[in-house]
This record gives C-alpha cells, structure tokens and sequence, in this order.
C-alpha cells in the first residue's frame, strides 16, 4: 500500500498552480496537511480565492487553506497577470469569498513543528512564506523532511528576465534563505519544465465535466497568453511537474549543484547560479532535477484527475 507522504503546499494559483493541485489531491499519493498562499501571480486576495475555487471544485473544502505574504522581502511585487489572467485562472472569474486569514507563516510553524513525521514543503510560487517561517523560527528544520521548489533557471534563459526565472525573481531574497538553509532541498528549474506542453485537447480527456469545464476555460487563456512569449502548442506545466516529481521520481533526472541567488545584479536579479565545477569545498548541495519524462507525465496527469476522490 502507498506510503503517503505529508505535505505543505505553498502556492500562489495560477493556471498551472490549480493544475498541480489537482494533481496533488486527486492523485492520493499525499496527506495534504495544508495550502498556503503567497502573493505571485497575482495578488493575495486573487490566489487565496483562486485556492479555495479549485478545492471547491474538487470537493476537498476540508483541506484548510492559510493566506500568507503580500509582498515580497524586499521591494514590490511583480505579477505575471499578462500570462495568468486578470484574476490569475485564466479565462476563469471566481467569484468564491477570499476568506483571508494572514496566517500562513504561523500556522506553516505550527504544522511542521507539531506534525509527527517530518513533513515535505512544496513551494509552487515565490519563496516568501517558507523564508520568514525559517526566519521566525529555524527548528522547523529540524522536522521537514524535504523541500521541494519550483523555481530557477540552470541552463537554459530566464522567463521573466534573460536570466531569471519568475518565481526566484519575484523574491530573490526569500530564495536566497530557503536554498542556503540547512535543509534537504530539490529545486525543479526551466530546465526540467520547458519542454512540456500540454495541448487544450488533452484537458478534454477529463470525466468529470466540472473539472472539464473549469480547466478548459483556464487553460484555453494561459495558451493564448504565452502563446506569442515562451508556448509552441500548449500550457507549459512547470507547477504539476514539481508534484509529479514527488510521485514518480523514477523518470527524472536529477544532478547535484551548490547553488545560490543573484540578490545584487542589474542584469541578473533572480539568477539561479549552480556551481557547476567539480570543486571539493561545495558545502550548500541542492538536488536540482534537470529533466522529467514528458510522455510518462502526460499520461499519468489524467489519469490521476481522473482518479475518484
């Protein structure tokens, strides 16, 4: 029988951020002990929503969901509304309640701390909430099992600069804590993501009309807004391939790099440096997936949606 394991998503939804909860929930791989939220892709009142319209959607209102940080560490926040939509799930309007608590770094604290096995954090947006948790209280340490972040760009381009990706950019400073803590960390970069797509057709492949519907009317958008950008043919699945890591890592190639954040440069704000020399004195290691097989992926994600909760 599956071991599931116990997991904290922290998440700022975002196309792909639903897809990959749906994946999360529907794939029962995980005892989901709560969704954080963080401001991203769009604002903190939009990706708390967004949160709690897919959980809705799935029938898994007992999963809580805490909101979290409005802002970065540092400076203003930059959204990616141009790709994600206006309220962030594409061609989607939700018109669910907010219900923002204000908690997250809190209650990310309590659960960690209190949770009887060590427990996986899976960051799917910037990387604040986990930073001021780790600020506020270092022990949680002690008691995560793995930290699993979507986010950064090794060798291949940015998507937000020519250098870095949008998640690390969004809030290089709280990166920059989270990868230099003392901690297991997978970081899941463009280079395992950008060869992934997912055409419209392939979301129609979902039984439950609902859910057919809904991902239809999101995802349609979130092509159509990468389409002149980054997309060839279909929705880049950087979030649903970070869970998919966590359920199959059978078919993903991983290295291990040192690897630190640009915090300073003009032109490189964001970076994810990966100390690529075989140097003896690397110290920060950090498991840095460099591919994921896409057929297998592809035919795993739907199935598992389709799975019955």
């Amino acid at each position: 029988m599956l071991e599931r394991k116990d997991l904290i998503i922290d998440t700022d939804p975002g196309v792909d951020d639903a897809i990959a909860l749906m994946l999360a929930v529907r794939s029962e791989h995980f005892n989901i002990k709560a969704i954080t939220t963080v401001a991203g892709n769009t604002s903190i009142e939009n990706t708390t929503r967004n949160a709690r319209y897919v959980m809705n959607l799935l029938k898994r209102e007992d999963i809580p969901i805490y909101s979290g940080a409005t802002e970065p560490l540092i400076g203003k926040l930059h959204t990616a509304e141009f790709v994600h939509g206006t309220y962030g799930l594409g061609g989607l309007n939700p018109q669910n309640d907010t219900q923002l608590t204000h908690d997250a770094v809190a209650q990310m604290i309590r659960i960690i701390k209190t949770n009887p096995r060590p427990i996986t954090v899976v960051t799917l947006g910037p990387l604040t909430n986990l930073a001021k948790a780790i600020q506020q209280d270092p022990s949680i340490l002690d008691n995560i099992e793995e930290v699993v972040i979507m986010g950064g760009a090794i060798e291949v381009a940015g998507n937000m600069t020519r250098a870095a990706e949008f998640n690390i950019y969004v809030d290089p400073e709280a990166a920059a804590i989270v990868l230099q803590a003392d901690v297991n960390k997978t970081l899941v970069p463009l280079d395992a993501c950008n060869h992934v797509e997912l055409p419209l057709s392939h979301f129609e492949e979902i039984k439950d009309a609902n859910i057919r519907e809904n991902a239809i009317k999101m995802v349609e958008d979130y092509i159509n807004n990468t389409l002149a950008l980054e997309s060839e043919s279909g929705a880049k699945a950087y979030d649903p391939l970070t869970i998919y890591y966590l359920m199959n890592p059978k078919v993903c190639t991983i290295k291990t790099y040192d690897v630190l954040v640009e915090t300073k440069g003009e032109h490189t704000r964001g970076m994810t440096v990966a100390d690529r020399r075989k140097v003896p004195d690397q110290e920060n290691l950090v498991r840095v997936v460099t591919h994921i097989e896409a057929d297998a992926f592809k035919h795993d994600l739907i199935q598992y949606i389709n799975q019955e909760s």
